[in-house]
């Protein structure tokens, strides 16, 4: 009955089910955090600091990984939902066999976990991000109590037992379970259906605190006469608020220095000071008198302000005229300070090695800068990618080589983005939403996608009124909002 156990049947059976039980004990929390370590740090956000796209898309995606990981620690947990996970996993090697790592680069990695167990999950999350797993092997040793000195070990591999094993005692084949999980695959229709009712349930009960909060913004906005008020993460409605009656209590204190603001943008983030785009920041961990302290010193930026447009004008002339920008949501929110130190280093290493280009032969075009060591590259959408440390040599050939290439990408970025714009109001009109809006992470090409796959569809009665999101992964946020990955499968 047992083909596959014939080499040791001369072992009592009692030993035999007892040595399969005690490898097949799971991995506690603790065992599989330690396992995930080098895939922690091959995806930090932390290490993304130069690529908030990507760090925001890694962070969604670890949030969403601990409580999957959570969910399967949960004693008598059965069933779970399978997590379609996005990571950005960086490239590293070693310099001279020495210990210094250097990052070369990161690529994507996208998978769907459905697994039931902590040590299926570890293996699966490293094998799908090509990490070796030869130290879990390592972990799974650490977890068995050692034998005595002088004792041989019964087994030294895991038992694979024959089909009829299962059939007979009425146990699941953990190999037809893992294939039949790897199958699944997530669907947009009966995702939408089974998470509805749960998402109308949120949306609804956020409906008070989102008319507050849209009241409390128009009302702080027209008293401080301010541009704008925005936010750079995605918090809760709640928490917006918080932090809006936290800025209304500090106005009642300090009215006048608060005026100071005319006519800026004030940007809750996790920092308080200036922002490279002239941006009011208030960091959200700040207290009150950390947030009063910069508005009393807003006047003084300005000056800074002037040196940092002149330094521009300056780079842009020693370019061809290639106009220098600070596109927020493909740079690291930086500091006015930092980005003026930033664009000091470039231009002294410009003006140090100058350039024969054209006084005008670069004008119309843009280009942002970034403190990486990546090469220069062209974005899809037309504005030039360039590390402060570039070689001058190397970037005048990539800015001469690659012009007309960057003016046909911004002649088709205006096409795109009014394509884009027409497409969200088909297919928001179609399906009577409320809202639909993408995560900054994704481009103009990707909601285009996404939309002329949308609108085929039969609209969906159950999401009239909705919020959907547009994102890298299918999830209901805590005020109702519908997040589905833009390259959802049909």
């Amino acid at each position: 009955m047992f083909g596959c156990c014939r080499a040791t049947k001369r072992l009592p059976w009692g030993s035999l089910l007892q040595k399969f039980v005690f490898q097949a004990r799971p991995l506690s929390g603790a065992d599989a955090a330690t396992a995930l370590r080098p895939f922690y740090f091959a995806v930090h956000p932390d290490f993304f600091g130069q690529h908030p796209v990507e760090r925001e898309v890694n962070e969604n995606s670890l949030k969403r990984l601990n409580g999957y990981l959570e969910n399967l620690q949960k004693p008598g947990q059965k069933s779970h939902k399978p997590a379609q996970l996005t990571f950005y996993v960086r490239e590293t090697n070693t310099i001279n066999d020495s210990d210094t790592i250097r990052t070369t680069g990161f690529r994507t990695v996208h998978f769907t976990l459905d697994t039931r167990d902590l040590l299926s999950t570890v293996l699966d999350i490293l094998n799908s991000c090509s990490l070796s797993t030869a130290h879990v092997n390592t972990a799974e040793v650490g977890m068995e109590s050692k034998p005595h000195k002088g004792t041989k070990a019964a087994f030294d591999r895991p038992i694979k037992w024959d089909k009829t094993y299962y059939s007979f005692t009425g146990f699941k084949d953990p190999e037809e379970e893992l294939e039949q999980a790897q199958k699944v695959e997530t669907t947009i229709i009966p995702w939408l259906e089974n998470n509805q009712s749960l998402a109308n349930k949120k949306l609804t009960k956020s409906f008070p605190l989102r008319e507050e909060l849209e009241q409390l913004k128009n009302e702080l906005a027209d008293q401080l006469q301010l541009s704008d008020i925005r936010w750079q993460r995605s918090w809760g409605v709640a928490h917006r608020c918080s932090q809006l009656h936290s800025l209304s209590r500090l106005i009642q204190q300090n009215p006048e220095t608060l005026k100071m603001a005319k006519g800026r943008t004030l940007l809750f983030t996790e920092e308080t000071g200036m922002s490279a785009s002239g941006h009011v920041m208030l960091g959200t961990m700040d207290v009150h008198h950390q947030w009063a302290k910069l508005f009393e010193r807003l006047p003084s930026y300005t000056y800074l302000e002037r040196k940092l447009l002149h330094l521009q004008e300056r780079i842009s002339h020693l370019l061809g005229g290639i106009e220098i920008v600070h596109i927020e949501e493909q740079q690291p929110l930086l500091t006015i300070e930092e980005y003026y130190r930033m664009l000091e280093t470039f231009y002294n290493k410009l003006l140090n090695n100058r350039m024969p280009i054209h006084p005008r032969s670069l004008r119309c075009l843009k280009m942002i800068l970034q403190s990486d060591r990546f090469a220069p590259r062209l974005h899809e959408m037309g504005h030039y990618i360039i590390p402060t440390l570039c070689d001058p040599a190397s970037l005048q050939w990539f800015l001469l080589a690659h012009t007309q290439q960057a003016r046909d990408n911004l002649k088709r970025k205006e096409e795109l983005t009014f394509v884009e714009q027409e497409l969200t109001t088909v297919c928001k009109d179609r399906s009577s939403l409320s809202r639909l809006y993408k995560e900054p992470s994704i481009s103009c090409v990707q909601m285009i996608d996404c939309c002329k796959r949308l609108a085929p569809l039969e609209p969906f009665p159950y999401l009239k009124g909705m919020h959907l999101c547009i994102s890298h992964y299918y999830s209901v946020l805590q005020d109702g909002d519908l997040c589905i990955p833009w390259n959802f499968k049909r």
